[in-house]
């Protein structure tokens, strides 16, 4: 098995390290930790060590009584330099929790303790899963500190969303379960043609209808689930849409090779392994998140169903129910405003090189509506379905669809939602072979 190096921040969410290393040492991995002075305050060393059966370093100062070498190996006869040695021997490094703190100091590439001066030699893969409170999360600052830390191929397991370790707060912020970031981590080790990269690294191939590893190395870019606009506190105008053909076609890319990041609009559902992942609710956030994420990107799958339409103004607090002389609820009149075109916004910047497919969610007759959207927002390919029909699409696993690009109509009988997200990457695969 493999050799995973640990380091542990500062932060409530030190305690779930520990189960992170029962089930990597559960699953034959040999573990290492080190820890930053301020985790000590949440985790003593000596349970980590329990685990590992393993030294636990804090200082890049004190002695490593192993000399740099796992439980699975013999140390060295001379006394190597602590960080070099740790992660020359280690095949993956986890930071879990990584506080904002740490990730602002790994994004600035400071080294001012051992857990930052491993990751500054680090040869091997690099795996941070965030953790602190929303706001913390949620500022600029950190978010821009995990974009760059992304762009130089650090692997990052976004946070869940959830109750927060404050009192009374619930927010993104909350570390992955530790299952989920042990998954990660074995899927990034497997090796090449196998491995899957969280974010902005390689995710590993596997043979999908289009061929082995026909998308390794490429950014895929999926939008999934459907926004929520506002209309004040409690209410929003939304629709129906699950996010499972986004979340099957996040799953098939990766298989196939692809470096995969979703956009997830209030999607409830699992997160596949070795993706990237940003949650985002309205269409507004879809926007923003879609002019970050897609210059990088080689295609783009935007299977999230965006609202045509908003309240012209939400209300501050909660609209009072309004009971009229009857008992019965008042009427309400609401104003709305139409909702900016994600997709043809960003088609009119795309680069040269770019895969651009659009979804087309439509009731009845629905070739004709496709293709003209297919022009009309210059898309490569246009994924259309029949949403009169109960049996298929939306919360259903299974869907039934129309494939249109500028020169063909294909058509997908019903199947499961992984076999249409093969089909669909089947056309992406052509189409960037004929360029």
């Amino acid at each position: 098995m493999s050799r995973i190096l640990l380091g542990v921040s500062g932060g409530i969410a030190a305690y779930k390290a520990l189960e992170v290393v029962r089930l990597a040492t559960a699953a034959g991995h040999a573990v290492r930790v080190v820890q930053t002075p301020a985790s000590g305050r949440f985790v003593g060393r000596a349970s980590f060590e329990a685990l590992t059966g393993g030294p636990v370093l804090v200082s890049e100062f004190e002695r490593d009584p192993a000399r740099g070498a796992f439980p699975d190996q013999g140390p060295p006869e001379h006394e190597p330099v602590s960080h070099l040695e740790l992660v020359g021997n280690a095949d993956l490094y986890l930071i879990a929790p990584a506080s904002a703190n740490t990730l602002a100091k790994l994004a600035g590439g400071l080294a001012d303790n051992l857990l930052t001066s491993c990751a500054l030699a680090a040869c091997c893969p690099v795996v941070v899963a965030p953790a602190m409170n929303s706001r913390m999360y949620e500022h600029p600052a950190t978010q821009a500190n995990l974009r760059a830390l992304r762009d130089r191929g650090v692997v990052v397991i976004e946070p869940e969303s959830g109750r927060l370790a404050s009192k009374g707060e619930q927010g993104i912020g909350r570390l992955a379960q530790p299952e989920r970031i042990v998954e990660c981590c074995e899927a990034l080790l497997a090796g090449p043609g196998e491995h899957a990269y969280e974010g902005a690294a390689e995710a590993g191939s596997a043979t999908g209808e289009g061929g082995e590893g026909d998308l390794k190395g490429l950014r895929v870019l999926v939008t999934a689930g459907g926004t929520r606009e506002p209309l004040d506190s409690v209410r929003f105008i939304g629709n129906s849409s699950s996010g499972r053909m986004g979340i099957a076609l996040a799953r098939a890319a990766r298989r196939r090779g692809a470096r995969v990041t979703v956009i997830a609009a209030n999607v409830a559902l699992e997160r596949p392994a070795g993706v990237g992942w940003r949650t985002v609710s309205t269409a507004g956030e879809l926007r923003e998140a879609c002019e970050e994420e897609f210059p990088a990107c080689d295609v783009l799958l935007m299977a999230a169903a965006v609202a045509d339409f908003r309240p012209r103004a939400a209300v501050a607090g909660k609209i009072p129910s309004g009971k009229g002389a009857e008992g019965g609820a008042a009427g309400l009149s609401i104003e709305l405003e139409p909702t900016p075109d994600v997709l043809a916004a960003l088609a009119a910047r795309r680069r040269p090189g770019q895969t651009l497919v659009g979804f087309a969610a439509e009731h009845g007759q629905t070739l004709a509506n496709g293709r003209r959207k297919l022009a009309l927002k210059r898309l490569d390919a246009i994924v259309v379905n029949d949403i009169s029909r109960a049996d298929i699409g939306f919360e259903s696993g299974e869907n039934e669809v129309s494939i249109l690009t500028s020169s063909a109509t294909g058509h997908v009988p019903r199947a499961a939602k992984d076999q249409v997200a093969d089909r669909i990457l089947d056309v992406v695969a052509e189409l960037r072979s004929a360029e």
